[in-house]
């Protein structure tokens, strides 16, 4: 007995092993059955042969009259911007063939009498066969007394069965049919077997099992049914033909659903955090049968069908069943598998329908395209050695440079197997641990930079396939370079074939339409207070780090999310229950995304961009704060207030820079405040804010000379280094995602060419020393790690201060942003140092400064200063900055 839904009445007791085996049983009792055969069994088949004549006729005068063609299917719906081969003429066939089809049905269904009454005699044969039929030659495996083993291919003709209710017709007509499985497929009725199908613009349907063929009766408007004799249901297989071709295939309704109870129960209590692996497209053998489970959660869906490519777009003939009151639809179509074009048609509450793209796609065609595609990963890891390395040292303990990377710019027209072979090699060269990807998941506005994702689940495909990304992020490992990525669950655009209102209603945005809008963006805010959306949120975090092997999440806009009134005026937003405007559910969501995180993926790092002050960020998510709330639990985060007060101070004239020496210094009042990464990332070098160069005051050279100094200062500052990319040398132009870095600047023909190799050496160099230097990373989330020696010489324009590791070990950073050189600095320093020699100057002549240099060891005297009893005389040159340790 072939398996099928609860609804349809099957015993629990037959299992899939006896139902596989009972046509070879049938098959293996073929030779004593024959042996058994009576006269009246010979007579049967005289009858049979002599009844089969007319039928024939019959069926080819029937098939004469049916104009239907396979080009109608093509008639069917689509995605906008596909085109489907023939649609055009089917369209002008429509009417056409409509009322063939009618008439075709009226002359089937007159052929079909003359048949039965023809066949009178065969059926009277057959009785009398059975009633003289040996036991040895009756159907062992007890399918009915029916035997059809010593005459595989004899045509059976089903009895009339009852009509189909005509709610249900019209409901599966309708789209807005729950449950077709329990109408549609194979049931066991006192009789016999009612085998039902729909198949909109089909001939015929045949139902064949075993040695049986029985051809349904076409009830019109694309449905088929029959009544056969049989005890219990078959295997059986449907073949179906349309005007030119026919079609063998699986039927859909005869299959168990695909998705297990615990999958649902954790889906309704938002709890499932491997959510990819139960909704989506997925590629999967059930019940013995290669296909594909759809299923997607439309809770206020009043019917859901598959469409895609194996079916021309038309949906009609694939409703989706709803499993429970879990909102979750389901159908396992056999036959289809990777590559195939998808989506899913909804009929709204209202009656109107939308083809919507799949929310866990894992893969999508290539913008402005925009079907979701079949995806199963067959990309072999070979980062073993980095995945076990990475747990062996927390990110806020361990050198952390960041190069950021567009990917889709960074080399315009390389994919990300290309990618793979050139940006492993470049970011080692320069020294940078790890890379932070963006854009990573899909989004249709390309000048959206990956910040407004239509598919959350799904690598752009723009570069390749998500295993072509994988390909990617395993070369950066084997490279020993981490991946960070940009991860976006604040918003999303309002694309009507996304996520927007996805059932008819407000789904994943929330209902509240003061909640919803983002006033910055016009985008849609995550209902976060939502259990399966938030389920939907955090499950993506984990797909990334666990499927993608990435190593961290740089959460955007974090700000926005934490405050309902977040850009937006008084009377447009609505307190919390508190009466306050922390958004209570959105905190929820990010301790639960950072805590699911951690748990589940050890040696992973979340990063927030998180503007303004927010009590504990990066604090354990069960240590509650001043404020009263639990930490978020992020590990970093973007020091955005770094970023600005500092650019600001290298904006200034030097001269000019003595009265806004505190945007330097203000950062130590606060930098153990939050475990820091100090961000110069794309935001800061587009939209007339100027590359980072170009920020700089004066002449080429000062502005050069500046941003070395700046960046000296920067790796040696408390906190991790993100720098753009471009901006490793020195890239005077903002950058552009429509052509990316001008790396022409690097070429040995250009001029000016050795002022930005210059910058890229110097870089090249502070990710060598910073990474040999302890001091520089092993303390920075701890104050004992930071010694001001100098922070008020305004005057000056001096700032000096000692970084230490772990065991003590110091480092002397020393940055002049003055365009006059120094002599004979004097400097308090620790007195049990015997000496000090430079292990780096940004004014050196390799990277195209003055090479004003300390080329000697400099040893302490006694003299007091800073409020030390010793110190060192140095020479500061202009606009630079100078590192010194034991020698």
């Amino acid at each position: 007995m072939t398996p099928r839904s609860p609804a349809s009445g099957s015993d629990p007791k037959k299992t899939a092993e006896e139902k596989a085996a009972a046509p070879r049983k049938a098959t293996a009792k073929k030779a004593t059955a024959t042996k058994a055969v009576t006269e009246e069994t010979a007579a049967k088949k005289a009858a049979a042969k002599k009844t089969a004549v007319p039928k024939k006729a019959a069926a080819e005068k029937t098939a004469v009259g049916k104009k239907t063609a396979v080009g109608k299917k093509a008639a069917s719906k689509e995605p906008a911007g596909r085109t489907t081969p023939g649609k055009k003429a089917a369209v002008k066939r429509s009417a056409a063939g409509k009322a063939a089809v009618q008439d075709a049905v009226a002359k089937k269904a007159g052929a079909k009498k003359a048949v039965a009454k023809k066949a009178g005699p065969k059926k009277a044969a057959a009785k009398r066969t059975a009633a003289g039929r040996t036991p040895a030659a009756r159907d062992r495996t007890g399918r009915g007394a029916v035997d059809r083993a010593a005459a595989p291919s004899v045509p059976a003709a089903p009895a009339p069965t009852p009509a189909l209710d005509a709610v249900d017709r019209e409901r599966l007509l309708a789209g807005t049919h729950h449950d077709p499985h329990s109408v549609l497929g194979a049931h066991p009725v006192p009789d016999g077997v009612v085998f039902r199908a729909f198949r909109p613009y089909a001939l015929s349907v045949t139902v064949v099992a075993g040695g049986l063929r029985a051809e349904l009766h076409d009830d019109g408007d694309g449905f088929f049914s029959g009544l056969v004799p049989l005890r219990d249901v078959p295997e059986y297989r449907l073949r179906v033909a349309y005007e030119g071709s026919e079609l063998d295939t699986e039927d859909p309704y005869r299959f168990l659903p695909a998705l297990g109870e615990l999958d649902l129960h954790l889906i309704g209590e938002g709890r499932h955090e491997q959510l990819w692996r139960a909704l989506g497209a997925e590629p999967m053998t059930h019940q013995g049968v290669s296909g594909t489970r759809f299923t997607v959660w439309a809770p206020n869906a009043r019917g859901v069908r598959a469409a895609g490519g194996f079916n021309f777009w038309d949906g009609t003939g694939f409703p989706m069943r709803s499993l429970g009151g879990s909102g979750v639809w389901e159908l396992f179509v056999p036959g289809i598998g990777e590559g195939e074009l998808y989506k899913f048609e909804i009929t709204r509450p209202d009656g109107s329908k939308t083809l919507r793209a799949d929310p866990l796609a894992r893969r999508t065609e290539i913008p402005p395209n925009t079907s979701s595609v079949v995806h199963a990963s067959h990309h072999r890891w070979g980062d073993d050695e980095w995945l076990a390395r990475r747990t062996e040292v927390p990110a806020h303990e361990a050198p952390f440079s960041v190069y950021e990377v567009h990917l889709a710019s960074w080399r315009p027209g390389l994919t990300y197997r290309q990618l793979a072979e050139q940006l492993p090699a470049y970011v080692r060269d320069l020294g940078f641990t790890h890379v932070e990807l963006m854009p990573v998941a899909e989004h249709p506005f390309g000048g959206s930079w990956g910040y407004q994702v239509t598919g959350f689940y799904a690598p752009t495909a723009r570069l390749g396939t998500p295993d072509d990304f994988k390909y990617l992020v395993d070369a950066l490992h084997r490279a020993g370079i981490g991946v960070l990525m940009d991860w976006v669950p604040a918003h999303f655009p309002r694309d009507d074939w996304a996520l927007a209102e996805f059932d008819g209603c407000p789904l994943y945005e929330h209902a509240d339409p003061l909640r919803a809008a983002h006033p910055d963006w016009g985008t849609l805010e995550f209902d976060f207070g939502r259990r399966e959306v938030r389920n939907f949120l955090v499950a993506n975090a984990v797909y990334w780090c666990e499927e993608f092997h990435i190593d961290g999440l740089r959460v955007d806009a974090v700000a926005s999310m934490l405050y309902l009134d977040y850009s937006r005026e008084p009377g447009r937003w609505t307190p919390n229950e508190h009466g306050g405007r922390e958004n209570l559910d959105a905190v929820a969501f990010l301790q639960e995304m950072n805590a699911t995180v951690y748990r589940r993926t050890p040696g992973v790092v979340t990063i927030a961009e998180e503007s303004t002050a927010w009590d504990g960020v990066t604090r354990a998510t069960h240590h509650r704060g001043p404020s009263g709330f639990g930490g978020l639990g992020f590990g970093l985060k973007w020091n955005m207030g770094w970023m600005h007060d500092s650019l600001q101070y290298m904006s200034h004239e030097p001269v000019h820079r003595k009265h806004h020496h505190h945007e330097m210094t203000f950062s130590m009042v606060y930098a153990y405040s939050e475990n820091y990464v100090l961000p110069i990332s794309h935001d800061e070098v587009v939209h007339g804010k100027r590359s980072l160069v170009s920020k700089m005051p004066g002449d080429w050279w000062q502005q050069r000379a500046d941003q070395r100094a700046y960046l000296g200062f920067m790796w040696a500052h408390p906190g991790k280094q993100l720098l753009f990319m471009g901006q490793e040398f020195a890239q005077g132009a903002e950058w552009s995602e429509a052509h990316g870095p001008d790396w022409w600047l690097l070429d040995p023909a250009y001029g000016a060419e050795a002022d930005h190799r210059g910058m890229r050496d110097l870089v090249r160099d502070l990710n060598s020393v910073y990474r040999r230097t302890p001091a520089l990373w092993q303390r920075d989330i701890h104050p004992d790690g930071f010694e001001w020696i100098v922070g008020d010489a305004a005057d000056d324009n001096v700032f000096a201060f000692l970084r230490r590791a772990a065991d003590g070990a110091p480092l002397l950073a020393v940055s002049n942003f003055s365009p006059v050189a120094r002599h004979d600095y004097r400097l308090g320093v620790p007195e049990d140092v015997p000496a000090w020699h430079e292990a780096l100057n940004t004014d050196a002549l390799k990277y195209g400064g003055g090479d004003v240099t300390n080329p000697h060891p400099v040893k302490p005297e006694a003299v007091g200063r800073h409020g030390r009893p010793a110190s060192i005389r140095l020479t500061l040159p202009p606009l630079a900055t100078v590192w010194l340790r034991p020698a």
